[in-house]
């Protein structure tokens, strides 16, 4: 029977409750799983110290030691066991807390001598232990040499007693009952000579079992380079697959449209970047394939512009086009942009939102299928089965991560033929991530700003220097410009933070309104029709300062918004704060973002300010945001936007690996992009293994 058929219910230690809790807390099922749930940190368990050796900054120690007066002390809840642990240097505690009677029935006899290793600490004066683990010295000594593996863990495992200790007495037990067996290998000897890899099978022990610091690192990178290298192999041979087999509309021709509106109606000379790529767009749509690509710009580098140029090269060769965004907000703001750039073309464009009257939209629909409608902007409505292009040819995605896998996959098949898609976003990814995560994708990246934008100063400042920030904010009011005040909306603390963003307007209404300025609010509970009317307002600059949630982080583009102060700054994440700072900037005017928090900040939080202070490169920012995170929920479809879960490998800190996955995988392909040689067998068998539960969403964009 092989280890994936194993069930861990029958090995000893185990059982029917703590097997239920193995598989709902890790997802261990079989025995197997258990090999590939592997430690998350090792604690050298070499040194033996004496109490009197103990430091209490140590995280971990062990001791030799006797253990007599065991006893329960306190009442109730309150209850615990304490012992005393002495050697010939010293006394200290050993404390429980939970499983008191089952401690005490282990009777420990005051003239034996016991390993007890745990986290030092210091109560009432004495040093102590809680829960320490406690084994016989002399059954102990043995295993003295080599690093203890750390498995993650959770409260329902902890009270169970399901430990690390009882994990790597499993795993060991696993090993031990192969009787000779191997694990297979996945990876050809010619890839494991060629990088130095470690067989698999002494890999996986050594991630569990290892006996030096060497053994331990050669299989980790064994590990990480398997994980990350049949992930690349799994998206490239999507992104080749695509490439040869999927037919796309040939744009022949950059006609009038294009040339029109690039020579005579171009509303600002366009950067390099964005002419390079424009150029690679054009390319991927003459070449009778479809395309598939991804559009990086930081905020405010003209992706928009970009989109457009895109748009009237399919209106030029007798094609469609739409565009998707994920709020009403963005949507309409694209509408009203492009609509005013294509007035002298005489093009017809449209808009289609939730909110779009019966009569409009029935309008909408006749156009839109017969072929008079050219351009549709709007949001999810797009893709509801009632809307019907005539030949769309072009679908361009704003945003995408915030649009589900099956929503963008509805707008992907609004023609028998796919249009080409253009998938744009604001938000920096990291490398490592856009060659997992959009790793199929041709990547384009707008790297720099339109000429005569000033960077933008970025200041920090604690909240009991309010008043100095209000003060400034007027300066900048007195020269004609506006200013955003933004509050934190998080839903676990909704109640609590919707006090806050109304304590904060009545605070900025007493300092404002007597001084003669004008104060508007807007935030995610109030009706649209309102929320819009407050937006208006703003950037018409009938009010002065609008004071908001983050519903003004996309959607918002009123180039005489100087200053972007955000209150609790601390809350947010750096990707967040990035995209809000974006929110200035605008124009020709030099612009302010003053970060406001209290003066408790975590190690992490400082850090973020820390960044957003010293520097506005969004890539930077990106690659410091998943050093602190980890990728995150970028793709929303799981949690690391992955086609499979990273058991080992990290995109923060292992890019240099993913680099020559990536490599090997990319010549492998570029040989047999089918995997049908012999020699490849190994992959294919591996791949289908690896994604058997994979729905590959990643031909959808």
């Amino acid at each position: 029977m092989e280890l994936s058929e194993m069930r861990i219910t029958y090995m000893q230690g185990v059982g029917e409750k703590r097997a239920a809790l193995f598989e709902s807390e890790l997802k261990i099922r079989t025995q197997e799983d258990l090999l590939y749930c592997f430690p998350y940190r090792y604690i050298d368990r070499t040194k033996v110290y004496k109490i009197g050796e103990i430091d209490t900054n140590l995280p971990y120690i062990q001791i030799r030691a006797r253990i007599r007066d065991m006893h329960i002390t306190g009442i109730g809840k309150a209850q615990r066991l304490v012992a005393t642990a002495y050697d010939n240097t010293g006394e200290m505690e050993l404390v429980w807390f939970q499983g008191l009677k089952y401690m005490q029935n282990q009777q420990f006899r005051p003239d034996v001598d016991f390993l007890i290793f745990g986290q030092p600490s210091i109560f009432n004066r004495r040093v102590s232990i809680v829960h320490p683990e406690i084994s016989l010295y002399e059954q102990s000594a043995d295993n003295l040499v080599g690093f203890q593996a750390i498995y993650p863990s959770t409260e329902k495992l902890k009270k169970a007693f399901i430990t690390s200790k009882l994990m790597t007495k499993l795993v060991t037990t696993v090993f031990q009952n192969m009787n000779g067996m191997r694990i297979d290998e996945t990876l050809p000897a010619w890839l494991l000579q060629r990088f130095s890899l470690p067989l698999r099978h002494e890999a996986i022990y050594n991630m569990h079992l290892p006996q030096s610091m060497e053994l331990l690192e050669r299989a980790r990178y064994r590990m990480k380079f398997e994980e990350l290298f049949y992930i690349q192999l799994h998206i490239l041979q999507q992104k080749f697959r695509r490439k040869r087999y999927f037919k796309g509309h040939n744009f022949k021709t950059v006609g009038d449209y294009f040339n029109t509106f690039y020579n005579s109606y171009l509303p600002f000379p366009l950067t390099n970047a964005q002419k390079r790529v424009i150029k690679e767009i054009r390319e991927d749509c003459r070449t009778g394939r479809q395309m598939n690509r991804l559009l990086q710009g930081d905020v405010g580098s003209g992706k928009t512009v970009v989109a457009l140029l895109c748009m009237l090269i399919a209106l030029d060769n007798n094609f469609q086009a739409c565009l998707m965004a994920p709020t009403e907000i963005l949507a309409t703001q694209h509408y009203e942009s492009l609509k005013e750039m294509v007035a002298p073309l005489n093009i017809n464009i449209a808009l289609l939102t939730g909110s779009t009257k019966a009569k409009e939209r029935k309008v909408i629909h006749e156009t839109l299928a017969n072929g008079v409608l050219q351009i549709l902007i709007g949001t999810h409505a797009l893709i509801e089965e009632s809307v019907v292009f005539d030949n769309v040819g072009l679908a361009i995605i704003d945003e995408q991560h915030r649009f589900g896998v099956a929503q963008r996959s509805k707008l992907w098949r609004k023609n028998v033929i796919p249009p080409h898609v253009l998938v744009m976003t604001a938000t920096p990814i990291p490398r490592t991530l856009a060659m997992t995560v959009y790793g199929d994708l041709d990547v384009s990246v707008i790297d720099e700003l339109p000429p005569g934008r000033k960077p933008i100063r970025t200041l920090h400042s604690y909240d009991t220097a309010r008043d100095r920030v209000f003060e400034f904010i007027e300066e900048e009011l007195k020269k004609g410009r506006q200013a955003y005040i933004v509050f934190p909306m998080i839903y676990e603390s909704e109640r609590v933070d919707m006090q806050n963003l109304e304590q904060g307007f009545e605070r900025t209404e007493a300092f404002f309104m007597p001084r003669g300025y004008t104060i508007g609010m807007v935030h995610g509970k109030m009706k649209p029709a309102d929320k819009d009317e407050e937006m208006r307002k703003f950037v018409n600059h009938e009010t002065d300062i609008l004071v908001a949630t983050t519903v003004i982080e996309v959607g918002v583009n009123v180039p005489n918004a100087s200053i972007m102060v955000i209150e609790g700054s601390e809350r947010f994440g750096l990707s967040q704060l990035h995209q809000l700072r974006g929110r200035v900037g605008r124009g020709a005017d030099q612009s302010f973002c003053i970060l406001m928090s209290s003066y408790k900040l975590s190690n992490d939080s400082r850090k973020r300010i820390e960044t957003m202070t010293s520097t506005t490169d969004g890539f930077e920012i990106a690659e410091a945001d998943m050093r602190l995170r980890g990728p995150g929920d970028i793709e929303g479809t799981r949690q690391s936007g992955l086609v499979c879960d990273l058991k080992v490998a990290s995109l923060a800190k292992d890019g240099a690996i993913l680099n020559q996955a990536s490599q090997v995988a990319s010549e492998i392909l570029n040989d047999d992009p089918d995997l049908e040689k012999d020699e490849n067998h190994i992959f294919n068998y591996r791949l289908k293994r690896v994604f058997k539960v994979f729905d590959s969403w990643h031909h959808i964009s």
